[in-house]
């Protein structure tokens, strides 16, 4: 799945594909289906929120776009 989520906060924009853990690349936009964004990101669909627990503390996210390849 790629998913296009904007940052509640800061209103960045971000794609992030989700993969298989040994296809993981942060660098690239590709999260592992076992990282935390990923988890938050299961069964959600364009226009909700999202909170994920990231080291610098809490971010909230509203999904844009879900598209399945």
């Amino acid at each position: 799945a790629l998913v296009k989520l904007i940052d509640e906060e800061t209103e960045e924009e971000s794609t992030f594909q989700i993969v298989g853990s040994h296809e993981a690349d942060v660098s690239q936009g590709k999260i592992s289906i076992t990282s935390p964004m990923a988890r938050a990101l299961i069964g959600k669909t364009e226009g909700e929120i999202i909170e994920v627990n990231a080291p610098s503390g809490p971010r909230s996210y509203e999904i844009l776009d879900v598209r399945f390849r």
